[in-house]
């Protein structure tokens, strides 16, 4: 074999240790057993990407997706004790909002990034770096082979990249495009419940999966998230069955 074949056997070893199929992975529940019993591993798969869009071009839809991401990364950056990255192209974050999903302004790191392209490479050079214990982004248009990119930089990292895809037009739906991220949803909101008095009730959400490695597609109306981060399943919907059970599957936590 010549010199340069032996150089590069490493990283073809590396890509097929990456590639194989891995059983064993940490797993980031959302405490809530009406969804995570709907999920192949009881929960996110920690180190993979995930995907959100939301449900109508409304900017409360958009609103609700942001919240639902931000819940998330919130969880895992409690867990791991980290700062969550958050990159974006668009200066439109409001960090009191974040707070509200329990994500305040002390743990998270904005980056403004000039276009999707940069955005991608801050990801994964973020992951790759391993100082966020989560990295939440938003993007327009993300091909095929970056979102391969991304999920093998996740897993290699162990570390949950979630990525909300925006719509480039009202009528456009993101997830028309092809993706490899381990889970894909959308998020909308829905009507409060009443209050026995006068007031404002806590926001809900629509919540769909609409894909998953290894189960089916649901969905839900949840509660959205309080102060402390915490998700509800409102009482009179606790049992309401979902469209598709997912398949069940044991992983390590």
């Amino acid at each position: 074999m010549s010199a340069a074949l032996d150089s590069f056997a490493p990283s073809i070893a590396h890509l097929r240790t990456i590639a194989t199929p891995v059983t064993d992975y940490r797993v980031l529940p959302f405490g809530i057993d009406e969804l995570d019993n709907r999920l192949g591993a009881g929960g996110l798969r920690a180190g993979a990407l995930h995907e959100a869009t939301a449900q109508s071009g409304a900017l409360v839809d958009d609103a609700a997706t942001t919240l639902f991401l931000a819940w998330i990364a919130a969880r895992e950056a409690a867990n791991a004790g980290g700062l969550v990255l958050w990159a974006s192209c668009r200066p439109d974050i409001y960090a009191p909002g974040l707070a509200q999903a329990g994500l305040t302004a002390a743990s998270v790191i904005y980056a403004h990034t000039p276009d999707d392209a940069t955005l991608l490479a801050v990801i994964e050079d973020a992951a790759r770096d391993g100082t966020p214990s989560a990295i939440v982004a938003d993007a327009s248009k993300v091909s095929m082979v970056a979102t391969r990119r991304l999920q093998l930089v996740a897993a290699e990292a162990d570390m949950p990249i979630l990525l909300m895809r925006r719509r480039r037009k009202r009528d456009e739906d993101p997830f028309a495009e092809p993706s490899a991220a381990w889970t894909r949803w959308r998020i909308g909101s829905a009507p409060s419940a009443r209050l026995d008095v006068a007031g404002v009730g806590r926001a809900r959400w629509s919540i769909e999966l609409a894909r998953q490695r290894g189960g089916e597609g649901f969905s839900l109306i949840l509660e959205a998230s309080d102060e402390t981060g915490c998700l509800a399943v409102p009482a009179e919907l606790g049992h309401r069955t979902a469209e598709t059970v997912g398949t069940a599957r044991f992983a390590a936590a």
